[in-house]
């Protein structure tokens, strides 16, 4: 019988590495310890029970069968969800997991995702009545629950939601939570003026109409006063195709049957405000800054409805916060967009631009890109009176699925003169795999099938400079 011999080397290095990669395990991260406060703090807002994301990470129980997912999304940058290329701007709440985070997520991961002590687990983040902007002070419901059948093609609905305040509130929060997130497409919120402003306006319009028709002169005889210049002006593209929301009406004969279920716009409706798409549903204007709703104006639900396989129904809801006194800068809306695009069948990186040109100081508060699923990246360069260029905001990973509002850290300020280019790349191939036909030519349209170029801009107006004689 042959004597087994183990060189000296074998058993010294086995002795060597043996406690070394005792240690090494020791010193691997655990969720209690190490992951979870991560998560607590950047992703749970979303990664929680009702919310927007497809899985909660509150627990090790709920975020371990993720882990090996996890890992892989925060390493390509994929989560947290943030697409504005850094070099471009500074944005408030820019989502990013620094450095060390991430590379104690893909030891976590590395070393089996253990769990650790459960006296290192820090106490979870707690969401009250699941507002993430805490309690509001009023809360705006649907009057009704939607009907949503399981299959077919929903035109937008307009769902009148009452307020009726007694006296002008000033938003400062506000949270928009979908019934049925799966069924929202997008949500739209505009204010809806109470009859008797609807009436004056006709009224005024009316007057207008009569002074086109006395070629410029008033109805008593005066000299019509000039129009002043348009605040803002783009430079070509606006008409929304006959047929879709906002655009002309078709022909009796080509509209298509709404359905029985139809809520039709309702007369008044007034300025937009903003709303909920995929991954923004949260508006949080700072110290002195806030949206208005007159008194007596109620709000609209814009609601675009897609069918999943599954009959449903909706009551979307917003809750509220408001200002205790009146803010010094009041915000509005308004939208760049190029509605007369034509996207080839197979075209990879389709260009669709506009310029807008600002005929008054503005600033602008926010920016928000919207296109449907074959949006790619945006970008936006302004170019100032005096010739200089600027990159405002350039979004080279444009996802359907996060639309983010991007707030300026500082309000952008735009001089007269200034002209703002929106750029915005379509991918209509096959290789999209969230193409719904990579045959067919897209043009503009409601349905996610179709396609849009839109930015909603949120803005105000400075007041004019005082000048000395003011001041005396």
């Amino acid at each position: 019988m042959r004597k087994l011999v183990v060189p000296a080397l074998v058993v010294v290095s086995a002795l060597y590495f043996a406690p070394h990669a005792v240690a090494q395990q020791a010193a691997a991260p655990t969720f209690n310890k190490d992951v979870a406060p991560i998560f607590f703090a950047n992703c749970t807002s979303c990664h929680r029970p009702g919310d927007i994301a497809p899985m909660s990470l509150l627990t090790y129980k709920d975020a371990r069968p993720w882990a090996k997912s996890i890992a892989s999304k925060v390493a390509d940058g994929t989560m947290p969800p943030w697409h504005a290329d850094p070099q471009y701007g500074k944005f408030v709440g820019a989502r990013a997991l620094g450095a060390a985070n991430k590379e104690t997520i893909a030891k976590w991961v590395a070393a089996g995702a253990p769990e650790g002590k459960a006296s290192d687990l820090p106490a979870a983040p707690v969401y009250t009545d699941e507002w993430n902007i805490g309690t509001p002070d009023a809360v705006l419901s649907m009057q009704e629950d939607y009907p949503i059948p399981a299959t077919g093609e929903i035109p937008y609905q307009y769902l009148v939601i009452p307020a009726n305040f007694e006296e002008d509130r000033f938003i400062t929060d506000w949270e928009i939570r979908p019934g049925d997130r799966r069924a929202v497409h997008h949500l739209l919120v505009y204010l809806l003026a109470p009859k008797e402003v609807v009436e004056a306006q006709m009224k005024r319009q009316t007057q207008m109409a009569l002074q086109r028709m006395f070629g410029g002169a008033q109805a008593n005889g005066a000299p019509a006063a000039s129009r002043p210049a348009p605040p803002f002006e783009m430079a070509c593209c606006f008409q929304i195709p006959d047929g879709e929301e906002g655009g002309r009406p078709l022909p009796p004969e080509q509209r298509k049957d709404p359905g029985p279920n139809y809520r039709a716009r309702p007369q008044g409706m007034a300025q937009g405000m903003g709303g909920f798409s995929p991954g923004g549903s949260i508006r949080h204007f700072p110290e002195g800054m806030g949206m208005r709703i007159p008194k007596g104006y109620s709000l609209v639900f814009q609601m675009h409805y897609t069918t999943y396989g599954k009959a449903t129904t909706d009551r979307s809801k917003i809750g509220l916060k408001f200002a205790r006194t009146t803010p010094k800068t009041i915000l509005n809306t308004m939208a760049l967009i190029n509605a007369s695009f034509a996207i080839p069948p197979g075209a990879q990186n389709h260009m669709v631009e506009n310029t807008m040109t600002f005929n008054r100081d503005t600033v602008i508060y926010s920016l928000i890109p919207h296109t449907h699923v074959r949006g790619t990246g945006w970008h936006y360069e302004a170019t100032y009176p005096d010739g200089r260029k600027e990159v405002i905001l350039s979004v080279p990973k444009y996802d359907f699925n996060w639309q983010h509002e991007y707030v300026f850290t500082q309000p952008w300020k735009v001089p007269a003169g200034t002209t703002l280019q929106a750029k915005a790349w379509y991918d209509n191939s096959a290789g999209n795999k969230s193409n719904p036909d990579a045959t067919r030519t897209v043009t503009w349209g409601d349905q996610t099938w179709e396609e849009m170029m839109y930015t909603s801009i949120t803005f105000y107006m400075p007041p004019p400079p005082t000048t000395s004689a003011q001041q005396q």
